[in-house]
């Protein structure tokens, strides 16, 4: 490496086999932006999930081309320019379907702790070294060489999330970080204890959180929650005073810890809402706090609020009888229900009676009520509040002969419900 290449932050490290960058609709963009006298990389976690072996998804680019020659360019060969945050620097890419966000290099001018003001650029340095954590830093030409400004290699090798420069500084320009280091942790790290300096600067800055809107950390908060050491992540959090600054009441991590083991013992996918769940809802009043605190979604409201209400009443029991709760349910609320209840019970992950009663949904669909208002028109019964009586309790005896389907059962049902 030379000394030039040295003050460039040039790393003797190149990207494995990456057909994501080398061909396909990434290489047709970068061709048209890395190219008569503008330079484009592809930066932040695209370089770092390539260097770990992981999948890469979401790719960004950045660029020393200001926006309107971004979107100059990217018209000029054909691709659709979108200008999602241009005032910022930022041009979405649209080729063959495929959205890349080009931003050109930035330094900030202004922060506040919840917007920065910049100013463009064209110093690859000055650009990484205003982003968050070392290892979102790392940027790659085209042909796979990589760039670290700010150590972010010895940093990803070693599995360590750590702020770039000054800590508090980091966090005072987007209190939104406090949780971002945490989630990152949770996600990159070994699982051990988080960096001592980034720590200490959480806790110094807790109080910025409530400067952060709802939504954000509503986002970052659910991406920690499915994180592989999302465990050990929330206990530092917690140790710090700054999972109660986040969920506005106390945090259950004994049942966040099993959700993880039984959703898993289910054989379900890690399920951001039901873990949620686990980690801080006992009562129905939890679930309401969450939502408003977290500004949820009217679906994660009410699973939340399903689980606060029920969970407490289930336990293993006969076929019949979860089945009738299933029907009752729905299966995402009544998986919801099992698993929080299963977390909190002194069972194991490996208990087969709860795993049964877990796994319901998986071997049984839960039949539709054959009955209808003209069914019982036709036998007599006026329409009106009587009418839906009769339904109702026609549809209760339907559930408890377990859900027959030959018509002298359904019958019988029908019979019941016109004599309750």
């Amino acid at each position: 490496m030379s000394e030039a290449d040295s003050r460039k932050g040039r790393s003797e490290r190149r990207l494995g086999e990456a057909p994501w960058l080398t061909s396909g609709p990434l290489a047709r963009l970068m061709a048209v932006l890395d190219r008569d006298g503008e330079e484009a990389r592809v930066v932040g976690g695209a370089v770092r999930n390539a260097l770990l072996g992981l999948a890469v998804a979401d790719i960004d680019i950045a660029t020393t081309a200001v926006p309107e020659e971004v979107v100059r360019r990217l018209e000029a060969h054909g691709f659709r320019a979108v200008p999602t945050g241009i005032d910022h620097g930022t041009v979405t890419a649209i080729v063959d379907g495929h959205p890349f966000e080009v931003t050109t290099l930035r330094r900030d001018t202004e922060t506040d702790g919840r917007h920065a003001k910049v100013a463009f650029g064209r110093d690859w340095r000055t650009d990484a070294e205003r982003r968050d954590f070392t290892i979102n830093a790392l940027s790659a030409t085209r042909d796979g060489t990589v760039y670290d400004y700010v150590g972010g290699l010895a940093d990803l090798a070693a599995r360590r999330v750590r702020f770039i420069g000054d800590a508090r500084q980091r966090i005072a320009e987007d209190y939104l970080r406090i949780l971002r280091f945490f989630r990152f942790h949770a996600a990159y790290s070994d699982g051990g204890h988080p960096d001592a300096e980034g720590l200490q600067a959480c806790i110094a800055g807790r109080e910025g959180l409530k400067r952060v809107s709802r939504e954000r950390v509503r986002l970052e908060l659910m991406k920690l929650l499915l994180a592989p050491h999302a465990v050990p992540s929330l206990i530092a959090m917690n140790d710090a005073g700054l999972l109660v600054c986040v969920l506005g009441g106390v945090g259950y991590l004994g049942a966040f810890e099993n959700m993880t083991k039984v959703e898993a013992a289910a054989g379900l996918a890690a399920d951001p809402v039901r873990r949620l769940g686990a980690l801080g809802v006992v009562v129905p009043e939890d679930a309401a706090r969450l939502a408003h605190r977290l500004r949820l979604t009217g679906s994660e409201r009410e699973r939340l609020l399903s689980m606060g209400e029920g969970w407490r009443q289930i336990a293993p029991a006969d076929e019949n009888a979860a089945r009738a709760l299933l029907y009752r349910l729905g299966p995402s609320h009544y998986t919801d229900r099992v698993l929080l209840a299963w977390a909190r019970s002194d069972a194991t992950a490996h208990a087969q009676a709860w795993r049964a009663l877990a796994t319901l949904p998986q071997r049984w669909t839960a039949p539709a009520f054959p009955l209808r208002a003209a069914d019982f028109i036709k036998r007599g019964v006026p329409a009106g509040p009587a009418l839906g009586a009769v339904l109702r309790a026609a549809e209760e005896a339907w559930i408890a002969a377990g859900f027959p389907e030959d018509a002298t059962a359904i019958a019988d049902a029908a019979v019941r419900g016109r004599t309750q």
